[in-house]
This record gives structure tokens, sequence and C-alpha cells, in this order.
């Protein structure tokens, strides 16, 4: 697999799956080119929530808004340049704020697959 970088405009955003909020996912890397891991990139409408219990274990670094992320052990609040870790098998309610959020994303294993 070749070194690479990725651009925003380089995904391809779709509703992220089983969910009504304007809550988007777009993987640039995954399964489907030999990764161990999927990298992508994720839009929030704002004040968008979405609730899961995590597959995977999911790292999220928020490019430009704010994201609020609350789990059995309290609530964490991230801007631009903070990440936040989710760790599998954890319930949480992530919610953005008033503008809306962009991330980046790690997941491991991969999301879709752990959603079969």
């Amino acid at each position: 697999m070749p070194v690479r970088k990725f651009a925003l405009s380089d995904a391809a955003l779709e509703r992220s799956p089983g969910q009504d909020a304007e809550v988007f996912a777009g993987n640039v890397v995954d399964q489907r080119h030999g990764a161990p891991i999927t990298i992508g990139f994720g839009r929030w409408g704002p004040n968008q929530r979405l609730d899961e219990t995590l597959a995977v274990d999911d790292v999220m670094v928020i490019l430009e808004g704010r994201l609020s992320v609350t789990s059995d052990a309290g609530t964490v609040t991230a801007g631009p340049g903070e990440m936040v870790h989710m760790p599998k098998g954890a319930a949480v309610m992530i919610q953005a704020h008033e503008h809306g959020a962009v991330t980046a994303y790690v997941t491991h294993p991969h999301w879709q697959e752990a959603q079969e």
C-alpha cells in the first residue's frame, strides 16, 4: 500500500448507516484497500445526535465545530485540534453543537464489517 494523503473532498460522504440524523461518513481507506484500519471523514449537521454502542474502537479528530460525547463515564466536549477515543463496547451519545462539525476518524477493526 503506497503512502497517500487525503482531504475531505476525497471522501464520498453517505448518511451514517441506520441513522436518520444529518450525520455523514466517508471512508478513504478501509478493507477494500487491504488496510487493517478504516480512515475517513465525517460531517455533522447542527445539533445532530447519534446514539450508538460501538462495535469497534473509534478515534475522532475534530477538524471544525464542536462535538460532545456522553457515556457512562460522563461527557467530554472537543473542538478543532482535539480528539476523542471511544472504546469498543461503549454506549455513547454523540452530539454536534449549533454549528455542526467536521471530523476525521480511525477505527479498528473496520466499522462497516463490524455492523454486518
